[in-house]
C-alpha cells in the first residue's frame, strides 16, 4: 500500500515539517486534559499555547476579525501548498486523476460532521455562493415573497433585490433588537411576518454583524408546517459551536469553511434536503442527467482540487480539539473582554452574553465615539484589527478572536478600548 510517508517524500515534501505543531502535538494536548469538562479545559493556558503553536501568524499585530477568513493551522496550510504541488508536475493527470476524486473523501467526513446524508451535500467556494445556488435555485413567480431580516449579510439581500428588480417577488425585511429580548422574541418576529404569499424564509443561524445566534429549529418547525421552505446563511456556524443538522430542521444551509473550521481560503459547502435537490436549478448550468445528483452544484469549470482536499486536513485539527472545547475557549475569550467593557459606563455591548444566544462574536460601541474612528485608533496606535460594523440601527466594533488568540492580546484590546472610552479620539 502507498504510505503517507512514501507519498510525502515522493512529493518533495519534508516529514518533519508536520512534526513540531502538527496532529500529533494537538492530540498529545487533548490526551493531557482528558477527563476535563470544556469550561475547565477553556481556561486551560497550557492546553491552549500548544494549540497556539500549531498556527505560523503575525504576532506583531492583534487579529481580531477572524470573522472574515482565518489563517489555518501549519498542518493545513502545509497540505494545501503539498496538492498544489502535485497539482503542477501535469495538472490534467494529477489534479483531474489524482486529486480532484478524492473530494469525496472530504464530501463524506463533511456530512458527518454536519450530520447529513452524503448525497446531500455539494462542496463550494464560500457561504454566498452556496446561500446563492438557493437563492437563484428557487423557483419564484411575480408576486412571491421573500421573509428575511434587516441584519442578514449584504450580498445575500442583494441577491435577492436583484430577483424583485428581474422577476417581480416581493421581499420582506422584519426589524430585531440587539440583543434581543430572547430567543422566542426573535422566532415570533419572523413566523409573524409569513404571509399567503410567502415562499422562503430567510435568515441566519448566526449572524455576521452581533454573532446573534437564532433558534433555527423552532423557526424552520413553523415554516415547514405553513409549506415555506427555509434556507439558514450558518456562514459563521459551523465549526464555531456543536450543532447537526438535525438540530436545524432548514431545506437549505449554507456555510464558509475558512472562518471558523480554519479550512483553505476559498471552501465551503451547500446542504440542501434531499427531496429539494431536483428542483433545485444549479448556479451554473449542469446536465439534465445529474438533475437528483447533489454534484450539479459543483459544476464551475476548471478550478482547484487543493483547497477543497485539504479540508480533510482541517477536519482533522478540528476534531482533534473538539467542538465542545472549542466554542468554550470562544466564549471564555469574548466574556474576559465584553464582561471587563461592560462595566464602563460609556461602553454598549450589542451582543447577548447568554451562551444559547452567542459564542465568539461581540460586538461593542463606545458611545458618542464614531466606530469608524475607533477602530482607526486601534489600528494606528495598537495594531488591533477589528471590523466596523455600522448598521442603520446601531454600531459597534466586531470582535471575532479564535484559538490561536492570547489572553494578553484579548487584554490589550479591553484596554485600549478603555483608554479611547476615557480620553476620546481628538
Amino acid at each position: 500500500m502507498y504510505s503517507r510517508r512514501a507519498f510525502l517524500r515522493s512529493t518533495g515534501v519534508a516529514v518533519a515539517a508536520f512534526a513540531p505543531h502538527g496532529l500529533a502535538r494537538v492530540q498529545a494536548a487533548g490526551s493531557g486534559i482528558a477527563g476535563h469538562s470544556p469550561s475547565e479545559v477553556a481556561a486551560d493556558e497550557a492546553y491552549w499555547r500548544e494549540i497556539q503553536q500549531a498556527f505560523t501568524l503575525d504576532r506583531t499585530i492583534v487579529n481580531l476579525n477572524n470573522g472574515g477568513c482565518c489563517p489555518s493551522p501549519r498542518v493545513v496550510h502545509e497540505a494545501l501548498k503539498r496538492y498544489l504541488d502535485v497539482s503542477n508536475q501535469a495538472p490534467v493527470y494529477h489534479m483531474w486523476q489524482i486529486l480532484e476524486p478524492n473530494i469525496e473523501t472530504v464530501r463524506r467526513r463533511l456530512a458527518a460532521a454536519f450530520g447529513c446524508d452524503t448525497e446531500e451535500l455539494a462542496i463550494t467556494r464560500n457561504a454566498s455562493e452556496a446561500l446563492q445556488i438557493a437563492q437563484l435555485g428557487i423557483d419564484l413567480r411575480r408576486g412571491d415573497e421573500v421573509v428575511t431580516t434587516n441584519q442578514d449579510y449584504g450580498r445575500m439581500l442583494d441577491t435577492w433585490e436583484q430577483r424583485v428588480r428581474r422577476e417581480g417577488i416581493k421581499l420582506t425585511r422584519i426589524s430585531f433588537p440587539v440583543p434581543p429580548p430572547s430567543m422566542n422574541d426573535l422566532a415570533s418576529r419572523l413566523v409573524a411576518a409569513i404571509t399567503p404569499a410567502t415562499k422562503v424564509l430567510h435568515f441566519c443561524h448566526i449572524t455576521n454583524l452581533t454573532g446573534q445566534i437564532f433558534p433555527v429549529k423552532q423557526i424552520c418547525d413553523e415554516a415547514r408546517r405553513r409549506g415555506v421552505k427555509t434556507i439558514v446563511d450558518g456562514a459563521h456556524a459551523f465549526g464555531h459551536f456543536p450543532f447537526k443538522a438535525s438540530d436545524l430542521g432548514c431545506d437549505y444551509y449554507g456555510t464558509s469553511l475558512h472562518k471558523w473550521l480554519l479550512a483553505p481560503i476559498g471552501t465551503g459547502f451547500l446542504y440542501v434536503r434531499r427531496e429539494n435537490i431536483a428542483a433545485l436549478w444549479p448556479l451554473t448550468p449542469a446536465s439534465a442527467a445529474k438533475a437528483n445528483d447533489i454534484r450539479k452544484f459543483e459544476e464551475i469549470g476548471t478550478h482547484p482540487a487543493a483547497n477543497h482536499n485539504a479540508i480533510a486536513e482541517a477536519l482533522t485539527f478540528h476534531e482533534g480539539i473538539g467542538i465542545e472545547r472549542k466554542s468554550a475557549r470562544l466564549r471564555y475569550l469574548r466574556d474576559r473582554w465584553a464582561k471587563q467593557l461592560t462595566k464602563h459606563p460609556k461602553i454598549r455591548l450589542h451582543t447577548s452574553l447568554d451562551p444559547a444566544q452567542s459564542c465568539a462574536i461581540g460586538t461593542v460601541q463606545i458611545v458618542g465615539v464614531p466606530t469608524a474612528k475607533v477602530v482607526a485608533r486601534l489600528w494606528d496606535r495598537w495594531r488591533i484589527i477589528a471590523t466596523p460594523i455600522v448598521h442603520a440601527e446601531y454600531e459597534g466594533a466586531r470582535i471575532t478572536p479564535n484559538v490561536y488568540t492570547t489572553l494578553e492580546e484579548i487584554d490589550t484590546f479591553a484596554g485600549a478600548m478603555e483608554e479611547i472610552a476615557d480620553k476620546g479620539i481628538s
